[in-house]
């Protein structure tokens, strides 16, 4: 197994008033030549949005968008006519494909919204564009990974035009899980959106990554009350 930690420190930083966003890899002003993706994976954007601000219209093409709310309500609205907030506990997916515009606004006029956005590589370019949105129960992630996004149509997750699975889970402190992945030539991104947990004896607190390759599972543990995301993705 081999493994690569980033701490939430070393990421990248955009902060511009009513905008804190952290990014685990190269992004707009912040270009670091040995985070530049994590195979297929692109980018993962850790934004803090001020109360009824947000990002106007702007283009996407041929690339699977996946955004995760972690506090507060983000609205959306793109070029194909798709209106939806998302809350914590909901998860939007957006294939760009052939391009789309969209927007992406706090939806409260008082509170701050977190979320994640993530960029997947997609296996076909210049698909036709997609949005949908699925809303999870707290039971979904009650002390387990759920799989919430994958690259393929089920009911009870969300599909994207690529081999990757993402996996949500909340754990309370003691508990446990052991990942197995779907390809061994595959590698896992696991990030900690909140809490503290040993992953495979290394110590990961809120914001910190690791990038894991050439193993067949994964296992850790919560040391405290944590929220986990688990990607796994193809490497080329």
């Amino acid at each position: 197994m081999n493994i690569e930690i980033q701490r939430s420190s070393e990421r990248g930083l955009t902060k511009i008033g009513w905008l804190n966003s952290r990014h685990s890899f190269s992004f707009g002003n912040y270009h670091n030549p040995k985070k530049m993706n994590f195979g297929l994976l692109r980018v993962l954007n850790d934004d803090i949005i001020g109360a009824g601000k947000g990002f106007g219209m702007h283009f996407h093409d041929n690339m699977e968008i996946v955004s995760i709310a972690v506090e507060g309500a983000l609205e959306h609205k793109d070029s194909m006519g798709s209106h939806g907030i998302i809350k914590e506990n909901e998860i939007q997916s957006m294939s760009a494909g052939t391009g789309i515009k969209h927007s992406e606004f706090n939806h409260s006029k008082k509170e701050k919204a977190h979320f994640l956005q993530i960029w997947i590589e997609p296996k076909e370019q210049d698909i036709k564009p997609e949005y949908c949105q699925k809303k999870f129960s707290d039971e979904d992630f009650n002390n387990r990974l759920r799989l919430v996004v994958s690259g393929k149509k089920e009911k009870n997750t969300l599909c994207i035009h690529q081999d990757a699975y993402f996996l949500i889970g909340d754990f309370n402190k003691g508990k446990s899980d052991l990942y197995k992945l779907e390809k061994v030539s595959n590698g896992v991104y696991f990030f900690v959106i909140e809490g503290s947990v040993n992953l495979e004896n290394e110590a990961l607190g809120t914001g910190d990554a690791a990038e894991i390759t050439q193993t067949e599972k994964i296992s850790f543990k919560a040391t405290e009350k944590s929220k986990i995301l688990v990607i796994e993705v193809p490497m080329k």
